[in-house]
């Protein structure tokens, strides 16, 4: 009598390094400490923010090094991305989202004000970055998209690691970055034009080259005129209404859509098979436990997109509540006026992150700045009183940096964690790991602020970004040209926002060239992209066979080294410039 062999057991995902860990701990917090220094000191002196992500990299590798068998651990490329993400929040945390929303009433002559925005501005961080948790990878923001530091911090990491020709490729790249940034080259545009979306690249490459030449070939100052903010309304108009459309679910699950009993819901997908399942268990949204990574495979479905996004509205919407009422707005706008602010408010800082968001994730750059002063300019024109202005700039100034730092460390864990069989567990547990370490982070960006901005700030180092948000609310609206020009050039973004769709954010890209305008730029941008298809179709021509795409794997993967070694030798030397601070 045969009997067939009994079924394999269900392949258990590997454990993922905890980011509590004593020794990861100990590490992640004295690095978020410099991390959070290193933010301060280049925000309050030279007004930039560096990516110090690879900074954290390259010190978890040393320590690694260490014979000493608790230290390590720390050669585990895993946990060297943990020890990254908290150092680069704990970076944009301190420097971006809590020290620029407190100087702005400092600056106004109201110190009061100060305790109260920090603590909005520690609300609108922890929202930001639970949103980002709940949403990344999602048909909005999916891991697959370029995310470019990311993909700098997880090749850093990985050349590190497997050594060999790639450290060498991505070596190279990052003395030629470091090298081009000494002589104020701006090496990060470069990189990322190696690494995102070409169309996105384009219009970013466009935007960048009309804000250098424009005001001498026309005798236009298209800042003054308020062109780059018009058409950054518009593209961020149409973004948003996409973005809500991306929020529907096509399967029908959410809209009334039934399934049997233990039927799993089905995982969201761009393209590509199903991943076939190694066990025949079933893992999150669908996906089977024991499968491999498959491209196309989304770990957030749309039900879940929705949802974050509604929480953090709701969220943002309880953050402004306790602004007002610590900051006194009360005492300024009562009635329906306070209940326009907190709604204005909490609005703002949802559309703040995400349009700073998918900048980001496109292009590496965020115009965080730019976007805030939209938000100022609209403040205006509504005629809000200057104090619970100042307010809701410091609010929405809080959001989005630290929303773009999050997506670019889980990019990073994301293409460290690809290998890993079962691949879904295992991703879902190492993201939730990189979502502590980057609280501890945040956490200790707080504390160094709180110990840190009266000094600071009495000593007149403040951002000067903060000194502009506070001259536009002295100032006031003169006239409304601003307005009407911001009207008339939020036609031509709406519509290169619409033609691009979704997936390319070609208006927001635009708007953002326009709004970073650093000259030479656009010139590396479109030069990059120039190498970048020469060499893709170099490399394919010899293709052996059509379906044959191993000769653009090849391609795509040496153009990531390299673009991955130019933003982060650029990134190097922006932390580098600490010495012309201190």
């Amino acid at each position: 009598m045969s009997t067939s062999p009994p079924a394999p057991a269900p392949e258990r995902a590997p454990a993922h390094p905890r980011a509590l860990e004593p020794v990861t701990l100990v590490v992640t917090v004295l690095l978020s400490v410099l991390g959070a220094v290193i933010g301060l000191v280049l925000i309050t002196t030279l007004g930039i923010a560096p990516n110090t992500s690879v900074i954290g990299a390259l010190i978890a590798m040393l320590i690694g090094r260490v014979s000493f068998a608790a230290l390590a651990r720390m050669r585990d490329p895993q946990r060297q991305n943990l020890v990254q993400s908290a150092i680069s929040g704990s970076t944009f945390a301190a420097a971006n989202s809590l020290v620029t929303p407190i100087a702005v009433p400092f600056l106004l002559g109201r110190p009061g004000l100060v305790w109260p925005m920090l603590g909005g501005a520690v609300i609108g961080l922890a929202v930001d970055s639970w949103v980002l948790y709940r949403v990344f990878d999602s048909r909005l923001l999916p891991a697959s998209a370029a995310w470019p530091a990311g993909i700098a911090a997880a090749e850093t990491i990985k050349a590190g690691d497997e050594g060999g020709r790639k450290a060498k490729l991505l070596g190279l790249s990052a003395v030629v970055g470091f090298v081009g940034s000494l002589f104020k080259l701006p090496m990060s545009a470069a990189g990322v034009a190696f690494l995102g979306n070409i169309w996105a690249l384009l219009m970013f490459g466009v935007g960048l080259l009309v804000a250098q030449y424009a005001p001498g070939l026309f005798d236009v100052d298209l800042a003054a005129d308020h062109v780059p903010h018009g058409v950054m309304i518009g593209a961020g108009l149409v973004a948003l209404v996409q973005a809500v459309l991306l929020m529907r679910d096509r399967k029908g699950a959410g809209r009334g859509g039934k399934r049997g009993a233990g039927q799993p819901r089905p995982a969201d997908r761009e393209d590509g098979p199903a991943p076939a399942p190694a066990s025949g268990a079933a893992g999150q949204d669908g996906t089977a436990a024991g499968s491999a990574f498959a491209p196309g495979t989304r770990t957030v479905d749309t039900r879940r997109l929705r949802r974050g996004l509604l929480e953090g509205l709701a969220l943002f919407l309880v953050g402004a509540m306790l602004i007002a009422l610590t900051g006194g707005v009360v005492s300024d706008m009562g009635g329906i006026g306070l209940v326009g602010w907190v709604l204005l408010a909490g609005v703002a800082a949802l559309v703040h992150q995400l349009i700073v968001g998918l900048a980001a994730m496109h292009s590496g750059w965020f115009p965080a700045f730019a976007v805030t002063l939209i938000f100022l300019i609209l403040g205006l024109v509504l005629g809000i009183p200057m104090v619970p202005l100042a307010l809701l700039v410091g609010y929405a100034a809080s959001t989005g940096p630290a929303f773009a730092d999050v997506g670019f460390d889980f990019k990073a864990g994301w293409l460290l964690r690809k290998g890993a069989l079962p691949w879904q567990p295992y991703e879902m547990a190492g993201r939730r790991q990189q979502y502590i370490a980057q609280l501890v982070g945040f956490a200790v960006a707080i504390l160094v602020v709180v110990v840190t901005w009266k000094p600071f700030f009495e000593d007149g180092r403040v951002p000067p970004v903060a000194q502009v948000y506070v001259d536009t609310i002295k100032a006031g609206l003169t006239d409304s040209h601003a307005l009407t020009m911001m009207a008339l050039w939020a036609i031509p973004g709406a519509l290169i926002q619409l033609l691009g769709g979704s997936s390319r954010q070609m208006g927001v890209l635009l708007a953002t060239g326009l709004l970073v305008a650093t000259p030479q730029a656009g010139w590396l941008v479109l030069a990059a992209l120039a190498v970048r298809i020469g060499y893709s179709r170099w490399k394919t021509r010899g293709g052996r066979a059509a379906e044959d795409t191993q000769p653009q794997t090849d391609a795509d993967n040496d153009l990531a080294l390299v673009g991955a070694g130019l933003v982060a030798g650029s990134s190097l030397n922006d932390v580098s410039q600490i010495y012309k601070a201190v």
